[in-house]
């Protein structure tokens, strides 16, 4: 297999991010505003993991005085998912046991686009971890939702034919407090932890027992 180098790889996932922005989604729908779809993408790209609307994205560009509506986002992402850029997630709440129609959740079809658009930050290896556990859910067949609960948020519920499995992706867990808090929703929902080294780190012995029943 023949090895590139990090500028070769940038340039080639960059080809496809263009191809696909100015041939599959300009050019086929007669965008106009170019610059107006790159920066919804820009700001799509870097809140990966994170809750928004196309009312944030709206509010967020008139701030740069960037005027555009709530439908034209709309529309914009929406094309972004039919051309198989991004995926979109909703938040099941699972009091009320029904979809959210608001503050979903976006990612991406490959972590690399946001590396070809955005570059390298150290800040985004969570939202790119908690990415590529989307993206393996799905290649593994599961339906996938954001959970919100009570005390905050699950990553992912997710559920194919009668299992169902939820899933919290953190960088570490490190304070006290943060144990504590993963604890109490493990020992509800009986979540599975994915560290970005795989493994657990520390974890009181009431999550261990949890979680070796879910894995």
């Amino acid at each position: 297999m023949q090895a590139y180098s990090q500028d070769e790889i940038y340039t080639i996932v960059r080809d496809i991010y263009n191809s696909t922005i100015f041939s599959d989604i300009v050019k086929r729908n007669q965008i106009r505003k170019i610059d107006q779809l790159e920066r919804v993408v820009k700001y799509t790209f870097n809140n990966v993991g994170n809750t928004f609307s196309a009312k944030s994205i709206a509010d967020y560009l008139k701030s740069e005085r960037r005027s555009i509506d709530n439908e034209t986002v709309y529309s914009y992402l929406e094309k972004l998912e039919k051309a198989y850029l991004l995926h979109q997630c909703s938040r099941y709440d699972l009091r009320g046991k029904e979809i959210l129609k608001a503050q979903e959740k976006f990612y991406l079809a490959d972590v690399a686009l946001r590396y070809s658009v955005l570059g390298y930050n150290a800040d985004s290896v969570v939202s790119s971890l908690e990415n590529i556990v989307y993206l393996e859910l799905c290649r593994r067949g599961y339906a996938i939702n954001v959970g919100k609960t009570g005390e905050g948020e699950i990553d992912f519920v997710a559920t194919r034919q009668n299992e169902k499995i939820y899933v919290q992706v953190t960088q570490e867990i490190s304070s006290e407090r943060r144990k504590n808090e993963s604890m109490t929703v493990c020992l509800k929902y009986a979540i599975i932890i994915l560290n970005i080294f795989s493994r657990l780190m520390n974890l009181p012995e009431e999550i261990m027992r949890v979680l070796r029943q879910c894995t």
